[in-house]
C-alpha cells in the first residue's frame, strides 16, 4: 500500500480523534469557525493519511459547487476544471448515501463520475452524504492524488460520526453570524431611531406652529410658484434670500410636495456647529474614530436616506468639507469617521444661504463647482419691504395664533401701527414682525394693538414714506380703509398693471374696487 491504512488503529484512537474535533468546535465562536474546522479537517486527513478533505456540495443537476471548507494540496482550478458529474451521480448518492473507492479501475460502473475523478486527480476517494437540500447535496469527502489506497474498514461509518459534528459545527457557524447581523441591524436601527427622535425634537423645537405661507403679493406668490415646480423633480434647490424670509418653510413646502414627503426631511444649520463636529454631524463616525467618540453615530445624510436633507446657512459650510459635499451630491456616497466602507445613499438636497456666494467664490472661501452643483434651481425669497402689501394679512395672522398663547384676544389695529408696520424697512423681514408683533399683543393694554414706543423709536430714522392719519381709527373697516388709502397714495393712484395698487395689496384689480367702493375710497378730484 502506497498511502492510506489496512485497517483503522482502533476504536480508541478513532473517539479520541473525534472527541478532539469535537472540543475544538464547541469552543470556537463563529469568527474563529473557519480556523477551527481547517485544523480539524487537517486532523482527519492526518488520521487517514490522505492528501484531501472537503465539505463539498454537488447542485442537483450536477454541477460542482465551490467547496463549504477544504483541506490539503488540490489547486481549486483543477476541481473547477473538471467535468461536472451528471445529475445520475446526484441520483447514485441519494439513493446510497455513500461511495468509496480504491482506484479508477473501481469506478467501471460509474463512467462519468470515473472521468470527474480521472480530471480531478482523485485516483482512490471517500464520499459520505450529509444532506439532500433539493437543489444540491452536501457531503464529507477523502480524496487520494495520483495513486490508489487501500480504504480501512468503517472508513464510512467514520466519516458519518465526523461529519455529522463538522456540518453542525458550520449550520451552527452560520445561525450565530446570521444572528450577529441581526443583532447588528438592530443595534444600528437603535442608533438611527435615536438619531431621528433626537433630530425631530429639535426640528419641533425650531418650527413655529406659523407653517402656513402667508402672502398674496406677486413676488411672493412667483417664489412660491417656483417651489411648486421643482417640488414634483428631484433636482437641487438653491434658496436665496434674507435672514427671516422663510427659507425653513420654503424647503419643507417642496418636501412635502415631492414625492419623499412620507420620508423624514432633515435640516442642519452649517452655521449652529463648531468645524470639528460639522463632518460628524453629517456623514457619522465609528466608535473610536476620534477622542470622545464613545458610540457609533449615524451621520444626518445616512438618517435622511430616501428623504430630504436641508443644508441651511450652507454659505458657511468648511471649505474642506465643500469637496466633500460635492461627492454626496455627485455620486451619493460617503465614508463615515474611522471608517473605509462606502455608504450609498438616496437623498434630495436643498440649500439656503443668505450670503453672496459669488463674492464668496471670488474670495476663495466657497468652491465655484459645488456652487455651480447647488444652483440647479435657484429660488429668491423677497425681503419683507418688496411685499409690504403682504404686511397686514401677516400681522393678522400672528395675532390670530398667539392670542391663544398669550391669553388674549385682539379686535383691531391701530391706524398709527399699521402705518408703522407698513413703512418700516424690516431687516429681520417676517421673523422680526413676528416678534414685534408678539411684543405689542403683551403690552397693548386693551384689544386694540398698539405698537410700543421702543420700536415707535427704533424705526423713526428707517421709515419710508408714511402719511401719517391721525385720527384714531378703531374699527377694522377703518383700518382696512387707512390702509388701502395709504397704499393708493403711494401709487399716485395707480390701481392695475406693474406697481398698481391691487399688485402690492394682493388683490385682483376687480376686488381692490370692490373694496374702495364699500369703503368709500375716491381720488381726489383735482
Amino acid at each position: 500500500m502506497t498511502a492510506g491504512k489496512n485497517e483503522l488503529v482502533g476504536a480508541h484512537d478513532f473517539y479520541r480523534l473525534l472527541h478532539e474535533i469535537t472540543a475544538r468546535l464547541v469552543g470556537a465562536r463563529a469568527a474563529e469557525m473557519d480556523m477551527a474546522l481547517d485544523d480539524c479537517l487537517a486532523k482527519l486527513g492526518e488520521y487517514f493519511d490522505v492528501p484531501q478533505v472537503a465539505l463539498g456540495q454537488i447542485s442537483s443537476s450536477g454541477e460542482l459547487l465551490p467547496s463549504l471548507r477544504a483541506w490539503g494540496d488540490a489547486p481549486a482550478a483543477v476541481f473547477l476544471a473538471a467535468d461536472p458529474p451528471g445529475p445520475e451521480m446526484v441520483a447514485y448518492f441519494i439513493r446510497n448515501g455513500s461511495l468509496i473507492w480504491g482506484c479508477l479501475e473501481d469506478l467501471e460502473e460509474l463512467p462519468q463520475w470515473r472521468e470527474h475523478c480521472r480530471q480531478c486527480g482523485a485516483v482512490a476517494g471517500a464520499l459520505w452524504l450529509y444532506r439532500d437540500f433539493g437543489t444540491h447535496v452536501q457531503g464529507l469527502a477523502l480524496s487520494t492524488r495520483n495513486h490508489p489506497n487501500v480504504w480501512p474498514e468503517g472508513t464510512v461509518e467514520c466519516l458519518a460520526a465526523v461529519g455529522g459534528v463538522l456540518f453542525n459545527a458550520l449550520n451552527r457557524q452560520r445561525s450565530d453570524l446570521a444572528l450577529e447581523q441581526a443583532f447588528k441591524e438592530i443595534e444600528d436601527l437603535k442608533n438611527r431611531l435615536l438619531v431621528e427622535n433626537e433630530t425631530l425634537r429639535q426640528e419641533v423645537g425650531d418650527l413655529h406652529s406659523d407653517e402656513e405661507l402667508v402672502g398674496k403679493s406677486h413676488v411672493f406668490r412667483a417664489a412660491l410658484l417656483q417651489a411648486e415646480q421643482v417640488a414634483a423633480t428631484d433636482s437641487t434647490v438653491l434658496l436665496l434670500g434674507e435672514t427671516g424670509t422663510g427659507k425653513g418653510l420654503i424647503a419643507r413646502r417642496i418636501h412635502e410636495q415631492s414625492g419623499r414627503s412620507n420620508n423624514p426631511m432633515v435640516t442642519v444649520n452649517c452655521s449652529a456647529l463648531p468645524a470639528t463636529l460639522i463632518e460628524s454631524e453629517l456623514f457619522g463616525h465609528e466608535k473610536g474614530a476620534f477622542t470622545g467618540a464613545i458610540n457609533r453615530k449615524i451621520g444626518r445624510f445616512e438618517l435622511a436616506d430616501r428623504g430630504t436633507i436641508f443644508l441651511d446657512e450652507i454659505g458657511d459650510l468648511p471649505i474642506d468639507l465643500q469637496a466633500k459635499l460635492l461627492r454626496v451630491l455627485q455620486d451619493q456616497q460617503f465614508e463615515r469617521i474611522g471608517s473605509s466602507t462606502t455608504k450609498t445613499v438616496d437623498v434630495r438636497v436643498i440649500t439656503a444661504t443668505n450670503r453672496n456666494l459669488d463674492r464668496l467664490i471670488e474670495q476663495g472661501d466657497f468652491r465655484s463647482d459645488l456652487y455651480y452643483r447647488l444652483g440647479v434651481f435657484p429660488i429668491r425669497l423677497p425681503p419683507l419691504r418688496e411685499r409690504r402689501g403682504d404686511i397686514p394679512l401677516l400681522a393678522w395672522f400672528f395675532i390670530s395664533e398667539l392670542q391663544h398663547r398669550i391669553g388674549r384676544t385682539f379686535d383691531e389695529i391701530s391706524i398709527q401701527a399699521m402705518e408703522a408696520l407698513t413703512s418700516y424697512a424690516w431687516p429681520g423681514n417676517v421673523r422680526e414682525l413676528r416678534n414685534i408683533i408678539e411684543r405689542a399683543m403683551i403690552l397693548s393694554p386693551d384689544s386694540v394693538l398698539k405698537l410700543d414706543e421702543t420700536f415707535s423709536q427704533h424705526s423713526g430714522s428707517k421709515q419710508t414714506s408714511s402719511p401719517v392719519h391721525e385720527r384714531e381709527g378703531e374699527t377694522m373697516n377703518e383700518v382696512e380703509r387707512a390702509h388701502i388709502k395709504m397704499v393708493l397714495e403711494k401709487c399716485n393712484w395707480k390701481i392695475r398693471g406693474k406697481d398698481g395698487a391691487a399688485e402690492h395689496l394682493g388683490l385682483k384689480r376687480t376686488t381692490l374696487q370692490s373694496r374702495m367702493k364699500k369703503l368709500g375710497i375716491e381720488r381726489p378730484k383735482v
